[in-house]
């Protein structure tokens, strides 16, 4: 009698080789980035994750959307934070339209990875920018996002090079969506986006990046029903990474000074959770999630003195809370929009 073992998803060779082009890169930048001792060490750990994750292959109009999306957001930020910074109510309203340009791309698939990273940048940029006073400058966030794109953009081309797809990738199609549905889905993220963004600078939550950030990601699903799922994977995805952050600073324990060996736990972490996001579908979820959420804590929080322990505990916290409440905002906008045909999405029913 035969016996049959059953073998959990494996990698085809296309997989393996993505996973290893977000490992590298990711890897990279953090040490880049550390070595040259430049602030916002975030960018230059999570944007090779963002460019090598959400997108597989790599051509000329991936990096023009990703370069695209940086210039835009920096040249937002500068001037809402230079002129508007003082008036409120005037910088809101400026936020909620940019959002709902991006918002736009990311909807109709014209230019989905511009907008998805805009959102991403511009989100971040908006919620350090916002806590600069008088004694500092907006123009070192500026520069470092600037280049960290730039770098990203040469490491995807390197990480490309060294490990190639074996066969090609189908392209994917977008589907068409009525322009009923494009409106909700617009409105609605632009304004959950928007709600985040004031209710973060009202409370003065300075040091919640993480969870701005996840407030915001749960929203590239684009509508409620999808909504809710990616807010529970985003959540599994925090605590597994936080815990994952937590087991590599015990590993490390007091060795963190010495950049070899964060950057062999970088490594590992990062190859391990690729893998699981690419069996994933390579879409962001539970995958997506961990990356994401260390890639945070290891680009901006580990350094020469410092540990995560305290960075992980209260990421995974504030980020619950901030799921929580951002999935009531975006049950309360749906149900709102709906009650109007030219806002009522395709899944209403």
């Amino acid at each position: 009698m035969s016996k049959v073992v059953s073998q959990g998803p494996q990698l085809d060779s296309n997989g393996l080789r993505q996973a290893l082009r977000i490992a590298g890169g990711c890897t990279i930048g953090f040490t880049i980035s550390k070595l040259m001792n430049w602030p916002n060490g975030i960018f230059f750990t999570v944007y090779p994750m963002l460019l090598l994750g959400m997108v597989p292959t790599f051509s000329r109009a991936v990096i023009t959307q990703f370069i695209a999306s940086a210039a835009f957001s920096a040249f937002v930020v500068l001037i809402m934070q230079g002129l508007f910074s003082h008036l409120p109510v005037v910088m809101t309203l400026l936020v909620f339209a940019v959002f709902c340009i991006l918002f736009y791309q990311m909807s109709s698939g014209a230019a989905f990875l511009f907008g998805a990273l805009g959102v991403v940048s511009l989100s971040i940029q908006l919620h350090f920018s916002s806590y600069v006073d008088q004694g500092s400058s907006i123009y070192p966030l500026i520069l470092s996002n600037g280049l960290a794109i730039f770098l990203t953009a040469i490491i995807a081309a390197i990480m490309h090079g060294i490990f190639p797809d074996v066969t090609a990738r189908p392209g994917r199609a977008m589907p068409t969506k009525a322009k009923e549905s494009i409106r909700h889905e617009v409105l609605l993220c632009a304004s959950v986006a928007t709600l985040s963004f004031v209710v973060f600078q009202v409370l003065d939550l300075n040091d919640s990046i993480s969870a701005q950030a996840a407030s915001v990601l749960i929203l590239f699903s684009l509508c409620w029903k999808a909504a809710g799922m990616a807010a529970w994977q985003r959540a599994i995805g925090t605590l597994i990474g936080c815990n994952a952050a937590l087991l590599s600073q015990l590993l490390l324990y007091s060795h963190s000074d010495f950049l070899l060996f964060p950057i062999i736990a970088l490594w590992i972490l990062s190859f391990i959770f690729a893998r699981f996001h690419i069996l994933g579908g390579g879409i962001p979820g539970i995958g997506f999630g961990v990356l994401t959420t260390f890639g945070i804590l290891f680009g901006n929080y580990l350094g020469p003195g410092q540990d995560l322990v305290y960075s992980a505990l209260y990421r995974f916290s504030s980020v619950s809370v901030a799921i929580i409440l951002s999935l009531c905002a975006v049950y309360v906008m749906h149900h709102i929009l709906n009650r109007f045909s030219v806002t009522r999405h395709h899944t209403y029913e």
